[in-house]
């Protein structure tokens, strides 16, 4: 099956995954900015397309690009997955996950969740001072749960959760 792999990354987690897949699924792989000055008969040849976007306040960055799309590319195989610093065990994956496509078109885009982790020192700025000040709000919170603990020790400094099994899912999804 002839697949597009298409991404956007801040720290290199997204970027990792998606090259992965695309070698897995022998697909070629761009960035959404190589793609935006594409005409709309580049994308008739696919069969499958894959959008990989980062976590950012419960939303996953450019996934308009494909959800945008998607209406017109009914018939072929579509798949959203998520790269982000959140364990993949945690419940808040599933709710986040839960609203990534609209309800028309939950029955055409798959929705798949990588973690990934953080990278202070590749983040842009004003991410960066949300994710400090996102740590520092954990750290200070009153009535602390033992997740609460968790995700702040976790967000204090850089860390890489990432795996590539976690594209295991979205390989069996595109290939069958």
């Amino acid at each position: 099956m002839k697949t597009l792999v298409v991404y956007t990354s801040q720290t290199g987690f997204t970027k990792m995954y998606a090259e992965k897949l695309a070698e897995r699924l022998q697909a070629d792989c761009f960035t959404v900015e190589e793609l935006k000055k594409k005409e709309d008969s580049f994308f008739d040849s696919y069969e499958a397309i894959v959008f990989g976007g980062w976590a950012m306040a419960g939303k996953v960055v450019k996934a308009e690009w494909l959800l945008g799309k998607a209406p017109a590319w009914k018939g072929k195989k579509l798949a959203i997955f998520c790269v982000g610093a959140t364990p993949v065990e945690s419940p808040l994956v599933e709710q986040a996950m839960a609203k990534v496509v609209p309800d028309e078109l939950k029955d055409s885009v798959g929705v798949f969740y990588c973690p990934g982790g953080l990278n202070y020192d590749k983040m842009k700025l004003p991410s960066r001072m949300m994710m400090k000040a996102y740590a520092s709000m954990l750290a200070k919170k009153k009535d602390q749960t033992e997740d609460d603990k968790k995700m702040a020790e976790m967000v204090a400094t850089s860390y890489d959760i990432s795996d590539v099994k976690y594209l295991d899912p979205i390989v069996e999804y595109i290939e069958k």
